[in-house]
């Protein structure tokens, strides 16, 4: 079954202005990547349903007060680009992206550019930035959930959600990074591929940090 653009729309009831940025989007990646691998070539012929649906299933899942948004590993641009057009309309609302890939880092500047986003793109690895709390926290396919909450946990405030998509490995890596975290979760099921599931996590906390703190 075809899903396109109009499909796309029907499915996430997005405007035209941002059908039409969306859909620069598409065409800037599609020329990239035929110079640079950011997507397989397969995906790239189901990009709206496989990409850019998936990545905006979770737009309804931000707290309507956030104000700021932080992608970790953001490859490609997904979540993060097409998220950052769905919110472009709240007024003074911040994304930031982080890649530490020269290539895919001037991918996203281009792409940014070509659907008129004021985005804010780190080129650095996330171990090496400094703490700083956001609103909001996404990632996709960027890493293990044990390696991803160490990633995330510098970006944590007292009401940050931590927006995940992941994968049928999904509950064998919340098996594992029980042992090392503690946190609230919630899961979806995603709206794109019936083994994958979205992570909604808050709170989060090493389980040694927690042992400290009962000792006190």
């Amino acid at each position: 079954m075809r899903f396109g653009p109009e499909e796309f729309a029907a499915a996430s009831n997005v405007s035209r202005e941002t059908l039409a940025r969306l859909t620069r989007y598409a065409q800037t990646l599609a020329d990239w990547n035929s110079r640079q691998n950011l997507v397989s070539e397969a995906s790239l012929e189901e990009l709206w349903h496989r990409h850019i649906w998936d990545s905006a299933q979770l737009f309804p899942l931000i707290p309507a007060a956030a104000k700021s948004l932080v992608d970790l590993g953001s490859g490609a641009g997904f979540p993060a680009l097409v998220l950052a057009c769905l919110l472009r309309e709240r007024e003074g609302f911040r994304t930031v992206l982080y890649e530490s890939v020269a290539k895919k880092c001037r991918f996203l500047e281009a792409a940014a550019a070509a659907m008129g986003l004021d985005i804010e793109i780190r080129p650095r690895r996330i171990e090496d930035a400094a703490p700083e709390s956001f609103d909001v926290v996404t990632a996709r396919a960027c890493a293990p959930l044990e390696k991803l909450l160490s990633y995330a946990e510098r970006f944590q405030g007292p009401k940050t959600v931590n927006l995940f998509l992941k994968g049928q490995s999904a509950e064998a890596e919340l098996t594992a990074a029980a042992e090392y975290w503690r946190m609230r979760i919630e899961r979806r099921s995603s709206r794109t591929a019936p083994s994958a599931t979205i992570l909604i996590i808050r709170e989060i906390c090493h389980a040694g940090t927690e042992r400290r703190r009962r000792a006190r």
